[in-house]
């Protein structure tokens, strides 16, 4: 397989690297400062036709493979993790869970205004005492004539306070039954529906993460997507394309660090030669370009493969797995090959280490993705 840019690839990285110069670059360690969610420039992103990528064009979105997506994803996050983040979550989450199980009623009535970024995107799977063991989740969903009412909370939610609409998955059968949760629509605004903390982050400061809470929230079963009991299946098939997401995700943060890297090491002198002619400094880059290649390959594999139609479950799970490392150990180096400057905020390497580490925690850690992997292969 070539997975080299196509021209439509090309087209976009372009296109993503100029509005990233221009309206993400000169304010991004402002908002990683201040932990702004810079909502504008989701905006944008949305005109741009980056925040329904993969939405077809009769529901406003881009239409576009996951090939492409990969390139929108990465690139941007090439330049800031926190946008790359938001971006992957807002079009794989909550518009793809809309976009894969939702009726031809909710795609007209929400993709529009998700793809256009009219309406910003959450998904809440998580809870405070259940993680990577979503199972067990204590938000219940109780039917009540025509409406569902909810009570519980869930954290670490990507877009909590400033989402428009919500994904939400709640218990409405018995605890550990795989078939006794439900996906719900929720908008803003729904009474007993409200955004609570939000998280003071190591990275992805610029990227909102906070809890939903539910307090006898009311929700007509319109708002059902698929079938009751179908909530968590939904979100397994939903976090196979999500894997691919944060591989992407992983994989920018992974370049941009090595550019920088790359660049520093010719710059810097010492010894009256630059740092890079010291074999010291170019195995490090050697084995940074490797890894990234490395993660490259698996994460455009994974995406060529959910464009044919094939199951990516062991795919993405792999992909997922060695870019969010890959990020960790490349930005790790990166700080070193910097020196004491990788250390300051006056130079990129140390926000790409800050940003990196969340790659191998969000949707599913890499303990997890080693499990999918090694049931997969002892099938």
């Amino acid at each position: 397989m070539d997975f080299s840019y196509s021209e439509n690839q090309q087209m976009i990285a372009q296109m993503i690297q100029d509005f990233g110069e221009r309206e993400i670059r000169p304010k991004m360690m402002e908002w990683d400062e201040s932990q702004e969610f810079p909502i504008e420039v989701f905006k944008k992103l949305g005109e741009l036709g980056l925040m329904g990528v993969l939405v077809p064009q009769e529901y406003g979105g881009s239409g576009m493979g996951y090939r492409e997506y990969v390139t929108v994803v990465s690139e941007i996050s090439k330049i800031c993790g926190s946008i790359g983040l938001s971006v992957a979550a807002h079009n794989s989450l909550c518009t793809g869970h809309i976009l894969q199980h939702g009726s031809e009623e909710q795609k007209k009535k929400y993709l529009p205004k998700l793809a256009t970024a009219e309406w910003i995107g959450a998904w809440g799977l998580t809870e405070p005492n259940t993680g990577s063991d979503a199972g067990n989740m204590k938000t219940t969903a109780v039917l009540d004539g025509d409406h569902y009412v909810l009570n519980g909370a869930k954290n670490f939610i990507t877009h909590g306070k400033s989402g428009n609409v919500a994904v939400v998955i709640a218990r409405t059968g018995e605890v550990g039954d795989s078939h006794g949760m439900t996906a719900f629509i929720i908008e803003k605004g729904t009474p007993g529906f409200s955004a609570g903390r939000k998280e003071d982050k190591l990275g992805m400061r610029a990227s909102e993460t906070t809890e939903l809470i539910f307090d006898n929230c009311r929700v007509h079963k319109d708002q059902v997507i698929g079938k009751v009991g179908e909530g968590f299946v939904q979100s397994l098939k939903v976090l196979d394309g999500g894997r691919i997401s944060i591989a992407s995700l992983a994989l920018g943060i992974g370049m941009g660090a090595f550019d920088a890297a790359l660049q520093y090491s010719k710059e810097r002198h010492q010894f009256n030669k630059p740092i890079s002619s010291f074999q010291g400094i170019s195995f490090k880059l050697a084995d940074m370009a490797t890894e990234i290649e490395t993660s490259k390959l698996l994460t455009y594999r994974a995406a060529a493969m959910k464009d044919s139609g094939q199951k990516v479950n062991l795919e993405s799970a792999m992909a997922k797995y060695h870019a969010s490392e890959m990020s960790v150990k490349v930005s790790t180096e990166a700080v070193q090959i910097f020196g004491g400057y990788g250390y300051t905020k006056d130079y990129p390497v140390e926000k790409f280490y800050r940003d990196s580490k969340l790659c191998t925690i969000g949707e599913g850690t890499s303990e997890i993705q080693k499990l999918v992997i090694s049931r997969a292969i002892l099938k």
